[in-house]
């Protein structure tokens, strides 16, 4: 007090010490998973800090109940689940490079594969939805990408993101080469145009698979190019001439008679179809085989009716549908990539991240088809690895015990 007045004396104030962030950091990461991953040689192309994350991101995709989200990440590093996401959504690595060298390890794993036993290569494309609950009008964040697509399965628009994929098979090997972002900048056949440029010729015979979505002149004239024949599903309104008379095929389907020459009776896996076998000139080609099928039951049922095309003229409609059913196996991986990676339940909002994640499940599946012991199937390669992240699990719970 000064000549009666309060002197008011300026203390700091501190702000009190931060507390740490509760860590879940608790189980020692796999050594034969660290060990797959190595043999990869990523170390080439990531630092050791980036090349950590993608190991801790493959081990939470092994956890019990995982559903695609980050926080699941902070069981197997020191490192805090934002520093994990900012890896993905920012992180300074290049994964145009990690891309480039995922494909190579693919391509020469098939490829091989092909030059060993000298059975063909098959390239097969598809679409799929992850699909997302829409904003409302007022969402501050939503999900970079995410648009309204039309959802064949369900039969409607779906709200999401759609992407192409594109897989290389031989024999009981199935690897995903690509799985590429649909954002509407590029349309889907210019996407699937792009990642035909980058495929080195076959060793054998090779052939593109496609729904008739996919099989267009555009990307049948490409893989052409590259060595690779067409066997794909076709639209029912495509022109054809039989006897020199141009015609849709479905206007063509009603006048197939059972006695025909030309129809066969043809078993694929347990079902049979009545089908018609045209050669000669369609639209876009001077010759093809086109398969004009039914189900036996349905014979002649407009509903009914399939169309296939096969660029490769020398090969019965048997030959053909058994190859079509090939093109099953892209579906498989879908359906693995959604059941188990939780492919479409990333919870991650920007384009980058998302695309990275996409990346490295990816390569999650590469290691579990091309685990020794486990080769061309998922699944056993996938609880191959998951006992494994378990057993370490088990080992840490019971030394705190």
């Amino acid at each position: 007090m000064v000549n009666g007045t309060m002197k008011l004396i300026k203390i700091p104030i501190r702000p009190p010490p931060r507390k740490e962030m509760p860590h879940a950091y608790s189980v020692k990461q796999s050594e034969e998973i660290c060990k797959t991953l190595n043999a990869l040689r990523l170390g080439n192309i990531l630092s050791d800090v980036y090349l950590e994350h993608v190991k801790t991101l493959t081990h939470s995709v092994f956890m019990l109940g995982y559903r695609g989200k980050i926080v699941n990440a902070e069981f197997f590093s020191e490192k805090h689940r934002t520093t994990v996401a900012h890896f993905l959504n920012n992180g300074r690595w290049d994964s145009l490079n990690f891309e480039k060298a995922l494909k190579r390890q693919v391509i020469d794993r098939i490829y091989e594969e092909s030059r060993k036993s000298g059975a063909p290569v098959f390239c097969i494309v598809d679409d799929t939805i992850a699909s997302h609950t829409a904003p409302s009008s007022q969402a501050m964040h939503p999900i970079e990408a995410a648009y309204y697509h039309q959802s064949h399965l369900k039969k409607q628009q779906d709200y999401g993101h759609q992407a192409v994929g594109v897989m290389l098979s031989c024999n009981e090997l199935s690897l995903n080469y690509a799985i590429v972002l649909y954002d509407k900048s590029h349309s889907k056949i210019e996407i699937v145009q792009d990642i035909i440029q980058e495929l080195p010729s076959p060793p054998h015979t090779a052939y593109f698979l496609c729904d008739s979505w996919y099989a267009s002149n555009k990307l049948m004239d490409a893989f052409a190019q590259k060595g690779f024949q067409t066997i794909g599903a076709m639209r029912i309104n495509r022109i054809i001439y039989p006897n020199q008379v141009k015609q849709q095929a479905k206007q063509f389907a009603p006048g197939i008679c059972k006695n025909d020459p030309n129809v066969s009776l043809v078993t694929v896996g347990k079902r049979s179809y009545y089908v018609y076998r045209y050669q000669g000139k369609m639209n876009g080609h001077k010759d093809a085989v086109v398969l004009l099928s039914y189900p036996e039951k349905s014979f002649r049922e407009a509903k009914a009716l399939r169309v296939f095309i096969s660029t490769h003229t020398e090969l019965t409609a048997q030959e053909i549908l058994n190859i079509y059913a090939k093109r099953w196996n892209i579906e498989v991986f879908f359906r693995s990539c959604k059941q188990k990676l939780a492919f479409d339940k990333c919870q991650l909002r920007k384009k980058q991240g998302i695309t990275r994640m996409w990346l490295i499940l990816s390569l999650i599946h590469f290691l579990c088809c091309t685990v020794s012991g486990c080769v061309g199937s998922f699944d056993e390669g996938y609880n191959y690895f998951r006992n494994c992240v378990l057993q370490e699990i088990f080992a840490q719970n019971a030394l705190s015990m």
